[in-house]
């Protein structure tokens, strides 16, 4: 059957052919936009196949996976069920694997996840959905892989086999030093797994240390394979998978010998493939100024060399030719390249009054700018730019902050107790609005999946609140211009949030039309564990898309930040702001007053440095890159790119 995945790559170079294209990789990938998109394309491509087993009177058997990965294609499964009247009756349905020992009601089950996203909300027979049992007896666990191996073979074998990969390589929970040969059975969890998993479980000790799952080789008897994976976390595995060895070391590398698997990604994730991270190396190249920047960047660091000190000879050894000879010497790729960066810096985040300003990032005019400052956590504003922050305040502009979440899943149930004794002793039961004594009750009594109670979240979010204010105070903002919108999108009390709704891009849509900005800044960070940062990206793109025919976003412009996750690449920043030394310092006190985030960081993803540190680590290390570029030797540098909304 012909697939659905046609839609071509979005790529800056001109393809030299198929093999050229392709020399580096060894498994078929598409690459997409952004997740939303390539999610829908696969739904399509299941719903087809849904729909053609059944005009021939045939059962459909899907194998399933869970994760972030998948849940956009269930989201669009369930859509099609309700608007296009797609039917799951014909459909036989296999997970690939569950947590050890674990209940089917623990919310954290996969049994649980799939009914939560999928099957409660399809026409599929209860008695075709199978998923490992987290509760067999070990004693009649063996027998119970070989049971569920045959149930497979019994449905016909699998048409089409969902994945998601791990950075350990797995695909299921097929671990490092699994066999091609393996079949369904129970598996040690790689400790990475197990760290990744660690903020949907309140931390790692919480984490089951086994699980079972299907085999890789069960998984290559599927008709069809598509792996999916979305964000930068994933970028250097993918690497590794498509154009690695094949190793049991990274079982995913054994897809390459699938005569039919896809693997589809989102830009993020195929960042480190060669041909997006170096593609002068794979063919011909159409050479726009963000590729060469990103090329004379890639060649200094290469070479070990300043961009000054580059010579023709650097550039026709490291595949650059071609642009060699339409910009004519080195000197002058050299001395352009030089400018753009050098071009980039500045002190004054907000324009420099009274200045030309044809060659600085910002706009002298007006001299004192509105800037909403948006903070999907209460902390992300300082964590991420901190010290611009605090120079944007000292040097005149009317600077409000937004925390557009109230952070309060992020509060431990210690923490939270902690205060509540304390406001209990001090205060008594009355003049707060939150029952202490309840709240204490509830905490000392919380069982293992049990939701905070409304008044334990109201606490929570109280705490991250004051934390804020402790902060911004500190950094010299007026307590009139902190702002916090709570958006409903958040609060549910999980670390599962609902969908961006339509009430949510109304708060934001009012705030920005109350402050009528000159300069937005957000959080263009979209790594963060569980996407809160993206959907607060998304609510101020659809916010701002609304009000771009107000006359005053005319003069609007979006910075987007990084620095919680990971730093822009050099050749993506378009606004790198110096800190002094004692500017990195004031960074790391506004930090600190975030005390609930300190030490035991509930959601750390894949990085165990504090926050601080590991803020302070990237906004010197950029410092560094520009250093060795040959540009000024700063002690920091937070990195900014513009958006054009």
């Amino acid at each position: 059957m012909k697939s659905a995945l046609e839609i071509k790559p979005d790529i800056s170079y001109k393809s030299a052919g198929k093999f050229e294209e392709t020399r580096f990789e060894k498994i078929h990938n598409e690459i997409f936009k952004n997740s939303v998109e390539a999610s829908v394309i696969v739904a399509q491509e299941i719903a087809q196949l849904i729909r053609s087993k059944q005009e021939k009177g045939k059962s459909c058997v899907l194998g399933l996976a869970t994760g972030s990965s998948p849940i956009k294609v269930y989201e669009e499964l369930v859509r099609m069920h309700r608007e296009e009247g797609l039917s799951f009756s014909n459909v036989i349905t296999f997970n690939l694997d569950e947590y050890y020992p674990m209940t089917k009601e623990n919310n954290q089950s996969y049994h649980y996840f799939m009914h939560q996203h999928l099957f409660n909300h399809i026409d599929i027979n209860p008695d075709n959905v199978n998923i490992p049992d987290g509760t067999v007896h070990i004693d009649e666990l063996n027998q119970y892989c070989i049971d569920y191996e045959m149930n497979i073979k019994n449905a016909g074998g699998l048409d089409f086999q969902l994945l998601g990969i791990g950075r350990t390589g797995h695909v299921g929970f097929n671990e490092p030093g699994s066999h091609i040969n393996s079949g369904t059975r129970i598996i040690t969890l790689d400790h990475i797994t197990r760290v990744d998993a660690s903020s949907d479980f309140n931390g790692i000790d919480n984490v089951p240390k086994r699980a079972i799952t299907m085999g890789v080789s069960t998984i290559l008897r599927s008709k069809r394979i598509v792996l999916m994976a979305w964000g930068q976390n994933k970028a250097d595995i993918i690497k590794r998978t498509i154009q690695g060895d094949i190793s049991s070391e990274v079982p995913a590398t054994f897809l390459q010998n699938h005569p039919n698997a896809t693997f589809v990604l989102d830009q993020s994730a195929a960042s480190e493939l060669t041909r997006f991270k170096t593609p002068w190396l794979v063919g011909e190249c159409i050479w726009n100024q963000e590729l060469k920047s990103k090329a004379i960047v890639w060649l200094c660091q290469k070479t070990k060399q300043s961009i000054l000190k580059l010579t023709d000879r650097d550039y026709n050894n490291n595949g650059m030719s071609d642009l060699l000879a339409q910009e004519g010497s080195a000197y002058d790729l050299n001395i352009n390249m030089f400018n753009v960066l050098q071009h980039t810096i500045t002190g004054w985040p907000g324009g420099k009054p009274n200045t030309d300003d044809s060659h600085r990032p910002e706009r002298a005019n007006p001299a004192k700018k509105r800037v909403i400052l948006f903070s999907p956590h209460p902390d992300d504003d300082v964590i991420s730019m901190g010290g611009t922050f605090s120079k944007l305040i000292k040097q005149g502009h009317d600077v409000h902050v937004v925390y557009q979440t109230s952070g309060n899943i992020a509060v431990t149930d210690d923490e939270a107790l902690k205060f509540a004794e304390v406001a209990k002793d001090f205060i008594g039961e009355a003049g707060s609005g939150i029952n202490f004594k309840s709240v204490i009750e509830f905490l000392n009594s919380k069982s293992e999946n049990q939701i905070d109670s409304l008044e334990v979240r109201k606490l929570k979010g109280l705490i991250r609140r004051r934390e804020s204010y402790a902060a911004t105070r500190y950094i010299g903002l007026k307590d009139e211009n902190t702002h916090f919108l709570d958006l409903p999108f958040y609060e549910t009390g999980q670390v599962k949030k609902n969908p961006l709704g339509p009430e949510d891009i109304a708060i934001v849509k009012d705030i920005i039309a109350q402050i009528k900005p000159h300069q937005v800044f957000a959080a263009g960070d979209l790594a963060d564990p569980h996407g809160t940062h993206e959907v607060c990206l998304n609510a101020i793109f659809a916010a701002m898309k609304e009000l771009k025919p107000e006359k005053y976003m005319d003069d609007c412009w979006l910075w987007l930040y990084r620095g919680a996750w990971h730093e822009w690449d050099i050749h993506e920043i378009d606004m790198a702001v110096p800190l002094s030394p004692s500017e990195v310092l004031l960074k790391r006190h506004a930090i600190l007053y975030h005390q609930s985030q300190k030490d035991r960081v509930m959601f750390q993803g894949n990085d165990s440095r504090e926050f601080w540190v590991r803020a302070e680590d990237r906004n010197k290390n950029t410092a560094i890159l520009y250093d060795e570029l040959g540009l000024a030797e700063y002690e920091a540098i937070e990195a900014f790119k513009r958006f054009d909304y």
